[in-house]
């Protein structure tokens, strides 16, 4: 934590101006960034020409489908929309956390764009800022080279159409990526504020205030630092204590809203999410083994063999403790929930920790290898990905 500390909190410039140091942060991450908005350009231009022979507008399977039409009514009208089905689940709104609505409220109040699109606009921006933040970490821990890698790996993932539909994805993840790296080199407040932003993104918020409190354990408990750390360095409790607040705050506020102490678990419940340690995914991949033709049941068993198998790669490959606690926060609580199963992956796309041995693997590699190999993911990514929204797409 020392040596990531010291590599984080570097001059500031040639004058230690804070946009001089922005301004160099932003030039070394540019290839990164440049090459993450192939990706997601990629991807668009894929899904507009499978659209058009498809006769399939684009624009409404990006942003006016599935979860985007709730986060839409609730930029428009607020809270308070409930959905009783015919089968008797009760799908309220309140199972939504506010930050994206709200911003796609302001900028829509501030600009000639509808809500739908405010929401496009903020996650396009925003997955750039994630890819910056991913890059970030990736630089910090093992050079720029395998920062481009991870930045890239992150936009070539399976549906990481994602990341350019009205959804929450890209927030989360850009509030995510950089509360770690704010944790990772001791920039308290950064950290505990966009943990606490996160919070109020997605539920699994949780995971971005793990990664910041497991930090500042690692800066309290060696050696008897905890009393010089509380007496010289107050941003440290500041933002351990503020980085809860998000989450915390919007259960809260919906315990109040709905009357009860387990409001918000509630309303989850009535879309048949919850936490039951994985037994449900257990089942559902075991149903689908026993039945012909097995493929999707052993595809769904790979898959989580390989996840298992990357989070074991982190540990081996040291990782610093506070970004194993957001990456594995953020595997268990995909995996352990319960719930639409077809979610999963996209649940897992703020798991960029896990891309870390791979990115260092590819690193190692010829740039021409590098590039091949990632420019053929993201092109697999762009074509599985249109044709996820013309099917089945996320919930």
């Amino acid at each position: 934590m020392t040596d990531l500390a010291q590599a984080g909190t570097a001059p500031l410039g040639d004058d230690g101006r804070p946009g001089r140091a922005a301004g160099s942060a932003l030039r070394r991450a540019a290839p990164a960034l440049l090459a993450h908005a192939g990706t997601r350009l990629l991807g668009l231009v894929v899904l507009a020409i499978w659209g058009a022979f498809a006769d399939k507008s684009p624009h409404q399977l990006l942003s006016a489908r599935w979860d985007s039409l709730w986060y839409t009514r609730i930029a428009e009208e607020g809270y308070g929309y409930t959905l009783h089905l015919p089968d008797g689940a009760v799908h309220s709104n309140l199972a939504f956390f506010p930050l994206l609505p709200a911003l796609e409220r302001a900028i829509s109040a501030m600009t000639p764009l509808a809500s739908a699109d405010a929401g496009l606009l903020v996650s396009g921006a925003m997955s750039l800022v994630a890819a910056w933040g991913i890059f970030a970490i990736g630089d910090l821990l093992h050079g720029r080279r395998v920062g481009l890698t991870l930045a890239v790996l992150w936009g070539v993932l399976p549906v990481g159409i994602v990341q350019s539909m009205a959804y929450s994805e890209s927030l989360f993840t850009a509030l995510a990526a950089w509360g770690v790296y704010a944790a990772l080199t001791r920039r308290w407040l950064w950290a505990g504020l966009c943990a606490a932003l996160a919070g109020l993104t997605r539920p699994v918020g949780a995971a971005v205030v793990a990664a910041v409190w497991v930090a500042a354990a690692m800066e309290l408990l060696p050696g008897g630092r905890w009393r010089q750390a509380w007496r010289h360095d107050r941003s440290l409790l500041a933002g351990v204590v503020l980085a809860p607040l998000g989450w915390l705050g919007y259960v809260v506020w919906v315990a109040f809203r709905t009357g009860s102490a387990t409001g918000y678990f509630d309303v989850q419940s009535g879309w048949g999410n919850g936490f039951d340690g994985g037994l449900a995914f257990a089942g559902f991949i075991g149903g689908l083994l026993i039945e012909p033709p097995f493929v999707g049941g052993l595809g769904l068993l790979l898959g989580v063999g390989a996840l298992l198998w990357l989070a074991v790669r982190c540990v081996r490959q040291r990782q610093p403790l506070p970004l194993l606690a957001y990456g594995g926060a953020v595997l268990v609580l995909a995996l352990a929930a319960k719930g639409y199963f077809g979610s999963k992956p996209r649940l897992l796309i703020p798991a960029f920790p896990l891309l870390l041995p791979i990115a260092v693997a590819l690193a190692r590699l010829r740039p021409v290898r590098t590039a091949l190999v990632l420019g053929s993911a993201g092109l697999a990514s762009a074509v599985y990905g249109a044709f996820w929204l013309h099917g089945s797409g996320p919930p």
